[in-house]
């Protein structure tokens, strides 16, 4: 490459360099900074160095652990019931069947609703007063299952999961069909000549040649499970008594409640580091040889 060229690249690069910088690079140090350090939030304020003392109350900190196994009840969730859905749907959306176009429209309808939206649509659903579901289950004559669902430590996470699972589902399903339709079609016409039932040309064609798609499903539900926050504030406010606190809503109420901002650059690097470890663990599971 002539010298003239590494400057013209440079000048194209600039710009991406630049954004990348300021909104990425400069806001991560400045949180680790931050993270060993007290402050109120209040610039008029001083902060003040207290080294590793943010990270020792996090990690002595109950609640905080159990935000995480939260957290794991989101990933169980994403990995055993939303990516087989996902997955199900796409297979749906992508075969030959009348109203497909219908079906993937209707699919796509709760991705497009806020979550608030949904969270609000599904807290009076389930409302123990008046809530559909519950007079549905009355009916049934399933008294036992009678009860405020949001207040029960221990389910109420399930189901916010659960009902985040229903908002995001189609949305995942996307990232399946992405790699359904670049399988060769004379692939699965082979198998059905070669007598390959439906569930063979699934196992043997689809699912390896998906392998990508499943490798940016894992990183994006692990991401998206570790700093989940929107849907479980909406739905119980990480109550009762932070039973179904995530780690993103401890570090929304350090920072803006507490006015512990250094504990919040403390737990927000944690989550960082967090999801960069996992997201590699899932390149190293997903990584393809090249022949």
């Amino acid at each position: 490459m002539k010298r003239k060229d590494y400057w013209i690249a440079a000048v194209f690069l600039l710009p991406a360099i630049s954004l990348l910088v300021i909104f990425v690079i400069y806001p991560i140090i400045s949180n680790a900074i931050l993270s060993f350090q007290s402050w109120n939030g209040i610039f008029s304020v001083k902060k003040s160095y207290v080294g590793i003392e943010n990270y020792r109350f996090i990690f002595s900190d109950k609640t905080f652990w159990r935000s995480l196994g939260n957290a794991g009840i989101f990933l169980i969730v994403g990995f055993f019931i939303q990516m087989p859905l996902s997955y199900g749907l796409a297979l749906l959306v992508t075969s030959k069947i009348r109203g497909k176009n219908l079906f993937r429209t209707v699919y796509y309808l709760p991705v497009i609703l806020g979550t608030t939206i949904v969270a609000v649509m599904w807290k009076n659903l389930i409302n123990p007063n008046y809530g559909a579901i519950m007079e549905i289950i009355r009916n049934l004559g399933l008294q036992s299952m009678d009860f405020d669902w949001l207040n029960t430590p221990g389910l109420n996470v399930w189901i916010v999961a659960l009902v985040n699972c229903w908002k995001s589902a189609a949305y995942n399903m996307l990232i399946f069909c992405s790699g359904l339709v670049t399988i060769p079609e004379a692939l699965n016409e082979a198998a059905v000549i070669d007598g390959c039932s439906a569930w063979q040309r699934i196992r043997y064609i689809t699912l390896p040649l998906c392998k990508n798609s499943f490798k940016v499903y894992s990183i994006l539900c692990i991401t998206g499970c570790i700093k989940q926050f929107d849907m479980i504030w909406a739905m119980t406010g990480g109550g009762p008594n932070a039973a179904s606190s995530t780690p993103g809503i401890l570090l929304y109420l350090n920072a803006y409640s507490f006015k512990l901002m250094g504990r919040s650059a403390a737990i927000a690097m944690i989550l960082l580091i967090l999801g960069v470890v996992l997201s590699i663990c899932c390149n190293k599971i997903f990584k393809q040889e090249e022949y």
